[in-house]
């Protein structure tokens, strides 16, 4: 047998092994739904974003996109389950901070791990977190807070959305830098969370302001102050925390979208150039930025990449200080 003739017969055996992996990219949506998976529960900040850019992506795709809330360990269980999906662009996960930073060092035993089993795809958006007290709690400012805290041991418990979110570490932070401690009360996303803290079950908590404004629209919770550097502009008349008396206090989550590792890359740049087409949208702009107050970002796969590879070392600092623990 001549050589070329055997160079035809190994590539005759090796091309349908290839073909299962290549078509996928090629054809891809092929005529088959789309899951986005949301790791909260229905209602928050992640799964507001998720149902937006997949409606987008639907319209744009000629393709379904489906939402799966998936809540639980901070995010974990439903990043867990996407990096087990298979890598062919038929599943996608609406990453935090929680699921791709802070859960990395706050879990001992993550069931996934935040690099090596996913593609980044897109920061999506950066979000302002505010601190929200029940309204009969009897305070108005954060020095207040922090003097109620200091004097009556029973108001020492505040909610978060989750174990390992940035809402849970803004308490954190927040317990550190007043010298108090706080235990920390984790739910499955933002709405138990805050319903509980309106019905006076729990005294107090972080989380992204527009979650909280209906609340606070109805009489039953009060914003006492943004987390970020500086003042935002759906509320102006609203302090940082810094400006009220606790120096260091500044803190921000985000969004990004993320696809199973493997998936091929001519997949993670069209998701990715969708969701950056849809960013530009003025409805989407309108809801996510103007009425969500988020920062919307919209960067490229290897941005991402590179904004977890400092943010990851970063909040396994703070978790490190704090002596937060989700186990």
């Amino acid at each position: 047998m001549t050589f070329f003739r055997r160079a035809l017969r190994a590539a005759a055996c090796v091309l349908p092994a290839l073909l299962p992996f290549a078509a996928p990219a090629a054809d891809w949506p092929a005529g088959k739904p789309i899951t986005y998976v949301v790791p909260f529960t229905a209602g928050g900040s992640t799964d507001i974003v998720g149902r937006t850019l997949a409606n987008k992506m639907g319209d744009a795709l000629k393709q379904s996109v489906v939402v799966d809330n998936r809540p639980g360990q901070g995010g974990g269980i439903g990043a867990a389950y996407v990096a087990k999906a298979a890598p062919d662009g038929y599943t996608m996960f609406g990453g935090t901070i929680s699921t791709h930073a802070i859960n990395a060092s706050l879990y001992k035993k993550l069931t996934y791990d935040p690099v090596k089993d996913f593609e980044p795809v897109s920061l999506v958006a950066r979000l302002p977190n505010v601190l929200i007290v029940n309204a009969q709690l009897g305070v108005n400012s954060v020095p207040e807070l922090i003097a109620l805290l200091k004097k009556d041991e029973s108001k020492r418990n505040f909610a978060s959305s989750g174990a390992g979110t940035s809402t849970h570490l803004a308490g954190e932070l927040f317990a550190d830098l007043i010298g108090v401690k706080l235990t920390h009360v984790p739910y499955k996303g933002t709405p138990p969370a805050m319903t509980d803290v309106a019905a006076g079950l729990v005294p107090f908590m972080f989380d992204q302001v527009t979650a909280a404004l209906p609340l606070v629209q109805s009489g039953k919770l009060k914003l006492l102050a943004v987390t970020t550097g500086k003042r935002i502009k759906l509320l102006p008349q609203l302090p940082t925390m810094i400006e009220s008396g606790v120096p260091g206090f500044e803190m921000s989550s985000w969004q990004a979208v993320y696809l199973p590792k493997g998936t091929p890359r001519p997949i993670v740049n069209r998701v990715n150039a969708e969701i950056v087409a849809a960013l530009k949208q003025p409805d989407v702009q309108a809801k996510l930025q103007d009425q969500l107050a988020m920062e919307l970002v919209g960067s490229s796969p290897d941005e991402l990449r590179d904004f977890m590879a400092r943010e990851i070392p970063r909040w396994a600092e703070l978790v490190k200080k704090s002596g937060a623990t989700a186990e």
